[in-house]
């Protein structure tokens, strides 16, 4: 029903922004609310989930986003508050990577995501992720890289210093290997 919306950030709540638009303030869930400004004006592409009891408007920061979210809306399963919270932490290329490696593992860490539904996302998905825009930048690229070196026990400092020496070309195996190195010296 609804594609976008653009307008000024009234103010932020745990789950969701304030959005007005035309003196008008629109409720909507975001995975982060505290990456918006209160006054900052912004463009969220949306998903209206409209059901006999509820009306409720989800939002995103990109369109490659918003089409990752619908496609993971299609796994059993798996609604849309389970897939918001794919993107307070993951990055679009990050996600769409993990399913197509079947990277059971980055997909259970995200919030209400088990086992079973991890294996079920990547059964639905993998191969089927083409028409979603992977281009990324070389920071969200680098979040599961990071992700692996911190539950590895090393500081976030010492990580973000040789994690831009990394080739990201490489399999994130080849990666970790190389930061590993780095680390060590």
């Amino acid at each position: 029903m609804y594609n976008y919306i653009k307008g000024k950030i009234a103010y932020l709540e745990n789950n969701l922004v304030v959005l007005d638009n035309g003196g008008i303030g629109y409720n909507i869930f975001v995975a982060n609310p505290y990456s918006y400004e209160e006054g900052e004006d912004v463009t969220i592409y949306l998903y209206n989930q409209l059901r006999e009891d509820e009306n409720s408007l989800y939002g995103f920061k990109s369109k490659d986003e918003r089409d990752l979210f619908l496609k993971l809306l299609s796994v059993k399963g798996l609604g849309p508050k389970v897939g918001l919270g794919f993107f307070a932490t993951g990055s679009v290329a990050g996600i769409v990577d993990a399913i197509d490696r079947e990277n059971v593992l980055y997909l259970k860490k995200f919030p209400k995501v088990g086992e079973k539904l991890a294996k079920q996302i990547v059964l639905d998905l993998k191969g089927k992720l083409g028409s979603v825009n992977v281009s990324a930048s070389s920071s969200s690229d680098s979040f599961e890289l990071i992700s692996v070196l911190e539950s590895l026990g090393y500081k976030t400092a010492d990580i973000n210093k040789i994690v831009p020496n990394v080739d990201k070309e490489k399999t994130i195996e080849d990666q970790v290997k190389d930061a590993l190195k780095l680390l060590l010296k």
